[in-house]
């Protein structure tokens, strides 16, 4: 692992027609694409459209987005709150998928209203520890996040969110060669 980039994997969750989401993705994804020591791979739901019956079988689509959570080193997973919990569509994500998941970190980026998307963090980190995932405790989140983005998709005050995503990445960054290198040494199992 050491001298390859980490291959972070940002999640857009939302699928829900006329979504803030991509506009929070793609700033963050900028923000994380600076670094030498990651690659990005935006993951963007809306066009996985995975199926919502789950079968033994795995549907096309599933097998089409599954190579590319396989091979991410770290996720960060930007989520809305949608009536103080996460999308089902991203349920749906995590559900189609199980080791994918396992022994990796994962960060949040949320937003909404008042209460900024946390509340929906709060639920995935219970969802991802019964996945073994590690999840990141710095988070970066947009309380009214429609107010705080200009006409660019930029936020309006870059101090505060350009440093939420810095120390959350660096974060994420450290679980990310602490597990590679956990998971080159000796397996994980459950």
């Amino acid at each position: 692992m050491s001298g390859n980039p980490l291959r972070l994997a940002v999640v857009v969750g939302s699928t829900r027609e006329g979504r803030f989401a991509p506009v929070v993705a793609n700033w963050f994804a900028g923000q994380a694409e600076q670094r030498d020591d990651m690659t990005v791979d935006v993951v963007d739901l809306a066009e996985a459209r995975l199926p919502v019956v789950l079968t033994r079988e795995p549907a096309p689509e599933v097998a089409a987005l599954t190579p590319r959570l396989d091979v991410a080193d770290a996720f960060v997973v930007v989520t809305p709150e949608y009536n103080h919990a996460y999308p089902a569509s991203l349920k749906n994500a995590i559900d189609w998928h199980y080791t994918q998941w396992q022994a990796k970190p994962v960060g949040f980026v949320s937003y909404g209203g008042l209460a900024g998307g946390l509340r929906a963090v709060e639920q995935l980190r219970l969802v991802f520890a019964e996945l073994h995932a590690v999840t990141i405790r710095e988070t970066v989140s947009f309380h009214n996040a429609w107010d705080q983005f200009d006409a660019d998709g930029q936020p309006k005050d870059t101090t505060g969110p350009n440093v939420a995503a810095k120390t959350m990445l660096d974060q994420l960054a450290w679980w990310a060669q602490a597990l590679c290198d956990a998971r080159a040494s000796r397996p994980y199992g459950t």
